[in-house]
């Protein structure tokens, strides 16, 4: 379920989204080089059609019929010759362009896979799991069709506008005049339209990743809307959300699409103004008919695709804001990279200790404050709390997820801090509250953090995890399939299982968080004795809600507002009469 509502964002500087886009086309520059060429020589032939169309009109004479038909089709020929070229060029350029895009996509969708790899888990924390999906579906899939398609038009027409250009100067000089009045009138028009619609893009865009993110939250959540007969009410909400992106989208579209007619009127009036100097100078003799002719076709395809280019600028729009978001997730700072000089733990004891340590996810509400503690190699050191007491963060303050604020946290007398995540990670195992099963094998899922283990590695943590029982009773044993979050299985199975996967690991240290909160009497039973055979010979550290679960720990931390209000054995906590009793006598006594 996706954890915060998404940021706000504004629109940024499309120039530089345009710039970082073409930096992603450079690196197939021989393939984009290929297509410029194709594009020149495709237009180049379709410019000569117009000029042809003159001559054949010119062609026509009084005379003996024959002889005007002959040449008429002679130029009509090798029209038809050079459209015919033209065409299959393009074809070939439209091939090219949709393999260039896909190279670019692909690129780009690695690129931002890997990123989400490198992202602190504070970042998680932050944005809504439907919007950082839709960043890399929907976003990047707006990308790859403006890069197949728009792009091609936008080179095709850049050639045609200044072939056509040169041209009409060649055949009128003062016809030419005509578009001193219309182009800028074009370009004016396109460029204040442009400056009322590039934010609404941009918020599109935003709120389409804000409606993925509410349905991935109601399809995760589908059992609890039902529990609590919310139904009717998550379709409200649902279709305001919906309607806020249907309200984006269509002013998005509708203001972009003011732009094509707007300058198609504008082209209309230069054909208009063309026509009546161009009767008048053919009047004159200044002109000859089929030169007027090819004028007049050279004016639509000058014009053509300036009304081509307004028509697709709204989409190049959205490619752009959907191009912004993307390069913002890029953007968003790594987890910070580990020094060149950094300790790499190898073999630990496990002694773990906190020293005046604190840290805030807000800087105005701080979550630990100046803790401390120690917790010795082979012990296990219990932390309870009310919630939002502060237990889980601690965990996170463990595997730097996040560093402290001030302390420092060791492990065997070394800084954590500067010490490799990757080797401090690895000594730890962790069996969370929510279990996570990815689809595939149980084989798959139990070997996913030691891939190399051995059928009878394999088999022994099952075993030990009290697991290996029910496995052997499923269709395909080890090779049974599982769905999407092992929903196949009940939530107990599926903790023995993640349990089994952290015996694999043997690691030195061990972090039980919540791990029976979600499960009845009888398979926390279960569950306990997995953990008891799991916790053995390790650091282990166990955040617990059923306070039955720690009564044999080596250490129970009490933890309230992110401070360590009591400490000890069990019997002794209950001794002291204070919070830790209170909660023992809240969950056992009749």
């Amino acid at each position: 379920m996706a954890r915060s509502r998404s940021v706000n964002e504004k629109p940024k500087n499309r120039r530089q989204a345009l710039v970082r886009l073409w930096q992603y086309l450079y690196k197939f520059k021989w393939l984009l080089l290929l297509c410029l060429i194709l594009t020149i020589t495709s237009n180049f032939f379709a410019l000569i059609g117009p000029l042809l169309s003159g001559y054949a009109i010119d062609a026509i004479q009084p005379g003996p019929g024959k002889v005007i038909f002959a040449k008429v089709f002679y130029y009509c020929g090798w029209m038809l010759f050079f459209y015919f070229v033209s065409s299959i060029f393009n074809y070939v350029i439209s091939i090219l362009m949709i393999r260039l895009s896909q190279k670019v996509v692909a690129n780009l969708r690695k690129e931002v896979f890997e990123k989400l790899s490198q992202l602190p888990v504070g970042f998680y924390d932050k944005h809504q799991t439907g919007d950082i999906i839709s960043r890399m579906t929907y976003d990047i899939d707006n990308i790859n069709t403006s890069l197949s398609n728009d792009t091609v038009q936008i080179l095709s027409s850049v050639i045609t506008v200044i072939g056509s250009l040169i041209m009409m100067i060649i055949i009128s000089p003062r016809l030419v005049l005509v578009f001193l009045i219309t182009v800028p009138a074009a370009i004016f028009l396109t460029k204040f339209l442009t400056s009322r619609f590039q934010p609404l893009f941009a918020k599109r865009s935003r709120l389409l990743g804000d409606l993925n993110g509410f349905v991935e939250e109601l399809v995760s959540g589908n059992q609890t809307i039902k529990i609590y007969h919310q139904e009717e009410h998550t379709l409200e909400r649902f279709d305001v959300k919906n309607q806020e992106a249907v309200d984006a989208y269509y002013n998005a579209e509708y203001y972009g699409s003011m732009t094509g007619p707007s300058v198609n009127f504008i082209n209309n009036l230069s054909l208009s103004l063309i026509s009546v100097f161009g009767a008048v100078l053919f009047l004159q003799n200044a002109l000859t008919l089929g030169n007027l002719s090819s004028f007049v076709l050279y004016s639509r395809k000058f014009s053509g695709p300036i009304n081509e280019f307004a028509n697709i600028f709204s989409d190049l729009q959205s490619a752009l804001a959907a191009a912004e978001r993307v390069f913002r997730l890029l953007d968003e700072p790594s987890e910070v990279q580990d020094a060149p000089d950094a300790f790499v733990f190898e073999k630990v004891s496990g002694t773990v200790e906190f020293s005046h340590v604190d840290f805030s996810y807000d800087a105005a509400r701080p979550t630990i404050q100046d803790l401390n503690l120690t917790a010795k190699a082979g012990s296990v050191t219990a932390i309870v709390g009310p919630t939002g007491a502060g237990k889980t963060t601690i965990v996170n303050l463990l595997m730097r997820f996040y560093d402290p604020d001030a302390g420092a946290i060791f492990l065997d007398g070394h800084d954590i801090k500067k010490a490799t995540r990757k080797s401090l990670r690895q000594a730890y195992a962790m069996v969370l509250q929510d279990t996570w099963l990815f689809t595939g094998t149980i084989w798959e899922n139990l070997t996913y953090g030691k891939t190399s283990a051995t059928k009878e590695e394999v088999e022994a943590a099952c075993q030990a995890a009290c697991c290996h029982e029910f496995i052997m009773q499923l269709p395909r044993n080890y090779d049974t399939k599982l769905d999407e979050d092992g929903g196949s299985l009940s939530q107990g199975q599926k903790q023995l299982l993640t349990i089994a996967r952290a015996f694999l690991l043997e690691a030195d240290l061990l972090i039980l968080d919540e791990a029976t909160s979600n499960v009845d009497t009888q398979t926390e039973a279960l569950i306990a004795e997995a953990m008891k055979n799991l916790m053995i010979g390790k650091t282990s550290f166990v955040i617990a809600h059923r306070l039955s679960t720690i009564i044999n720990a080596d250490h129970i931390l009490v933890v309230d507002q992110g401070r360590i209000i009591e400490q000890g054995r069990h019997q002794e906590l209950l001794d002291q009469n204070g919070m830790y009793a209170n909660l023992y006598a809240a969950q056992f006594e009749k």
